[in-house]
């Protein structure tokens, strides 16, 4: 009879089952139906007041007319180029608003080249904007239907800066663009007053989008949507939040604002990181069915008062690429910014994610082939968890030396649930077996999982990156499916059917080392046990091949040190089929009563430990000769 301070078994063990099964529905969760919800997790900013200066944000020219290449023809522009980059600038409005990247594709047959930024008025705009307002709107500024004219420069490259003007109300504005080697934009703004009279306005860059980008997930694998660093502050909104609070406001000396996607980014930097601005988070929603709703990231610096004949400027950085970690570290140090790096969606465990990442980049530095780095990083995780895995699996060996002993004694006590929990804590302390030791490999690979899920999913540089084979994205999920033979029947199943060659080798290896594992001592755990195999291999199998490949490496690694282990200790060894002994334990687990002496070890060794005595298991006692 349990005391009444003490859980009963039967409680105990619902607790673990319910454990178990809360991990595996929210990997299902996650994988399928979870979407972006950083708020969650990340502390709130303290809002800031909103000054009377705002960049434009109303709804303008978002109904789709034309295609993307048809609208950018159809208006006077100045080109951009550079190694990596190519695209134009819009001179009616002055906006960057048509960038390709060089080098980055929207498929892995590399026929279409991957746009960050386009026109208003084309299926997925998204473009760069800036310029100077009018306190309360005394004096009409140039808005996105002002024509700009180019005053020096035929185009903007990385040698090359840019300039173009306009006048508009008595006041010259001048816009100077430099490009950098790589992904980097400085932007001048200049104004002049010749009205006459003193004129109050404020600079102000912004990042906007019409609708929900092109390449838009909405699984929660990576933070999609606005995003921004202030004072201290990582601060994400998904698209999702505008439907709450269509508004905030931030002010900070030092920080950056825009908008991202899995793998682009496209940031706003004030150059001068010691002067106050205001960033804003808005949105404004569509009206009837020719507009979209507009998701915007801006910056608006602080009030000029610009006297009779004087100049005022305002420099802002912007970057425009890839999330390259290391390119991104490298513009946080050039432009003083802070975690520029935290655009990367590490996710919690990015104390373990961006090391890992850091160790993989390395490898592949060496091997050049990123699934390769992938297996020398998973042997090398193998390596650091010996010592433990070492120990779960000499105590999984003792389990299975002493199983015909459980049996017996299973049978023996099969209608006595007290007296066999009694009996068997005396087998495993006189064997000096802990059953609970086998969990250990699996909390070892819990935080490992997840921060590698991170990596390989939201990091460019496994985007495209080809293993071997049919395998030519790491990133993506195995293309393979056995539902049509792997590609020898002409059918393309659905998605929840694509169950690829590698995630049937992770199978393969997991009921491997089940069938050289001992079976759980509850009945409804043995039944998890026989099924876990499948219904891993089911949700993984929509997971990136990169994960995939190492749980099925790190799980043959396993299987090789536990057939290792076994065979030093004398254990017999089943690695396609059950020794006779397992199964029948197996059978008298099914049909016998639930109990757990691995528990009231556990019990037993908390209330020595507290008591001060020591917890090793007792040794049997010798008997007196007479």
């Amino acid at each position: 009879m349990n005391r009444p301070d003490q859980m009963h078994p039967e409680d105990t063990r619902n607790l673990i089952i319910f454990a178990v099964i809360s991990i595996f529905l929210w990997l299902s969760y996650d994988h399928f139906i979870a979407k972006p919800n950083a708020d969650a997790i990340r502390k709130s900013a303290v809002h800031a007041q909103k000054i009377a200066a705002s960049a434009p944000s109303e709804i303008l020219d978002t109904a789709v007319v034309k295609p993307r290449d048809e609208m950018v023809d159809a208006t006077a522009r100045a080109k951009i180029e550079n190694a990596v980059l190519s695209g134009s600038i819009n001179l009616v409005g002055g906006r960057i608003d048509d960038l390709q990247l060089k080098n980055y594709f929207k498929t892995t047959e590399k026929k279409e080249q991957v746009n960050l930024l386009s026109p208003a008025q084309t299926p997925f705009p998204r473009y760069v904007e800036t310029g100077w307002i009018g306190a309360n709107g005394a004096v009409s500024m140039p808005d996105s239907k002002t024509l700009w004219s180019v005053k020096n420069g035929s185009m903007l490259t990385d040698k090359t800066p840019l300039t173009i003007t306009t006048s508009l109300n008595g006041i010259d504005f001048e816009k100077t663009f430099t490009l950098d080697e790589n992904f980097g934009f400085n932007i001048e703004l200049k104004a002049v007053n010749n009205t006459g009279v003193l004129q109050k306005i404020s600079p102000y860059a912004l990042v906007t989008e019409h609708g929900l980008p092109e390449d838009f997930l909405n699984l929660g694998v990576a933070h999609e949507g606005p995003i921004g660093y202030f004072d201290d502050t990582l601060e994400e909104r998904s698209y999702a939040n505008f439907k709450k609070k269509d508004e905030e406001h931030f002010t900070a000396a030092k920080g950056w604002i825009g908008t991202t996607g899995k793998y682009w980014l496209t940031a706003l930097i004030p150059a001068d990181q010691t002067a106050a601005a205001q960033y804003r988070f808005i949105a404004s929603h569509a009206v009837d069915k020719n507009t979209k709703d507009r998701f915007q990231a801006d910056i608006t610096g602080g009030a000029v008062d610009l006297g009779v004949g004087q100049a005022a400027s305002y420099k802002i950085n912007v970057f425009s690429g890839p999330k390259k970690l290391n390119m991104l570290e490298k513009y946080e140090d050039q432009w003083n910014i802070p975690h520029f790096d935290l655009a990367v969606d590490f996710g919690w465990f990015y104390f373990l994610t961006k090391p890992f990442f850091l160790a993989i980049n390395f490898i592949y530095g060496l091997v050049g082939n990123f699934g390769i780095a992938i297996i020398i990083f998973t042997l090398f995780l193998r390596m650091l968890s010996f010592p433990l895995t070492n120990a779960s699996y000499r105590s999984f060996a003792k389990m299975n030396k002493v199983s015909p002993e459980m049996y017996t004694l299973r049978h023996q006590y099969k209608d006595d649930k007290k007296k066999l929990q009694e009996e068997l804590v005396k087998l495993y302390q006189r064997h000096d077996v802990n059953p609970m030791a086998g969990c250990l490999p699996i909390l070892i690979q819990i935080p490992i999982f997840f921060a590698l899920y991170k990596v390989l999913s939201n990091t460019i540089e496994m985007r495209h990156a080809p293993f071997f084979g049919w395998i030519q994205d790491l990133s993506a999920k195995d293309p393979t499916s056995l539902f049509n033979a792997f590609g020898l029947i002409n059918w393309t199943p659905p998605d929840f059917l694509m169950i690829g060659i590698w995630p049937l080798l992770m199978l393969g290896a997991m009921i491997i080392q089940r069938n050289i594992s001992p079976p759980p001592e509850d009945p409804i755990q043995a039944k998890m046990v026989q099924l876990m195999p499948y219904f891993m291999t089911y949700i993984m199998a929509g997971f990136a091949s990169g994960l995939v490949i190492y749980w099925t490496v790190s799980s043959v690694f396993g299987v090789i040190q536990q057939v290792i282990i076994m065979k030093s200790m004398g254990v017999p060894i089943h690695l396609f089929s059950k020794d006779k002994n397992k199964a029948k334990l197996e059978k008298e687990i099914a049909s016998g009563p639930s109990v757990h002496p691995s528990l009231e070890m556990i019990e037993h060794d908390i209330e020595e430990a507290i008591e001060g005595k020591d917890i090793t298991p007792p040794k049997p006692k010798k008997k007196k000769k007479k």
